[in-house]
């Protein structure tokens, strides 16, 4: 089980579309309640704003793209990463959670803006390098309705499939799916684990994305209605949820990686999923 991490703050954010769009955080001085958005609306196709391929930016941000997965495939961080993915206590929960299955499907939400800042690229960066280094990490699918029609040309480049629908996080899941959300609103880990409430998916699915203990110690130390309304059930899940640390190592991958973890939830029988 994980150690205690720090509170999860973003200090720079903006809304586009229907999700709250995490910006990278520029310290870490600062600590501010989570701000919580509302996410009621169905799932609906979803196109780019922008229909128009622009060449040269494409070309850019292909190369950006390559030096970002280089700079964390020779790092420190990558070389922790992988260790502890490889130790056995992980690697048997990845191993349950595929079961007899071959592969593992991963699933992005809510990556952000490829191409405007560098922490979205790191954070591609590591999902592209993990399915390249592990031959059980299958296709990977990803979504942000923020992403430009260039920035989707260039995630079909790098071997990703970007989702026509707008889930709005309710994936159901029907095989077994790696859920990667590196800071993510909690509004979406809930939609998420709302979607799978029962013990045969959740036990089918594991999550990259905010520490659910850090969730459980802001609830404990702001009391704020607004967290616990977006957080039911994260909150509800921690009795059957294993989850490791991510170790940042550097400051260089704090930003895009900072307070991460993974998650593995194991409930037996309905019982354990009964909400208070």
């Amino acid at each position: 089980m994980a150690a205690s991490v720090k509170l999860v703050t973003v200090e720079n954010h903006t809304q586009n579309g229907d999700w709250t769009v995490v910006l990278p955080r520029r310290g870490r001085k600062k600590k501010n309640i989570p701000k919580v958005t509302a996410m009621e609306e169905q799932e609906r196709p979803w196109v780019p704003t922008d229909l128009q391929i622009d060449i040269d930016r494409k070309s850019k941000l292909i190369k950006k793209m390559q030096i970002c997965m280089k700079r964390i495939e020779g790092s420190q961080f990558y070389l922790t990463f992988l260790d502890q993915m490889q130790t056995p206590e992980v690697l048997n929960c990845f191993r349950r959670v595929l079961g007899s299955e071959l592969k593992l499907k991963m699933v992005i939400y809510g990556i952000g803006s490829i191409e405007s800042y560098e922490t979205p690229r790191f954070q591609l960066s590591l999902a592209i390098l993990m399915k390249r280094r592990f031959s059980w990490i299958g296709d990977i699918e990803v979504f942000d309705p923020i992403l430009s029609a260039t920035e989707s040309c260039v995630l079909e480049e790098l071997g990703c499939s970007v989702l026509s629908v707008n889930e709005q996080g309710k994936r159901h899941v029907l095989q077994p799916t790696l859920f990667f959300m590196p800071h993510c609103e909690a509004v979406l880990y809930n939609n998420l684990l709302k979607a799978n409430w029962t013990p045969e998916s959740l036990n089918r699915m594991l999550l990259f994305g905010n520490s659910f203990e850090t969730y459980e110690q802001d609830v404990s130390m702001f009391k704020n209605p607004s967290i616990v309304n977006s957080a039911v059930y994260i909150l509800a899940a921690q009795k059957f949820t294993v989850e490791f640390r991510i170790k940042t190592v550097s400051d260089d991958y704090f930003p895009a990686f900072h307070d991460s973890s993974w998650h593995f939830f194991s409930p037996n029988h309905e019982a354990e999923l009964q909400m208070n």
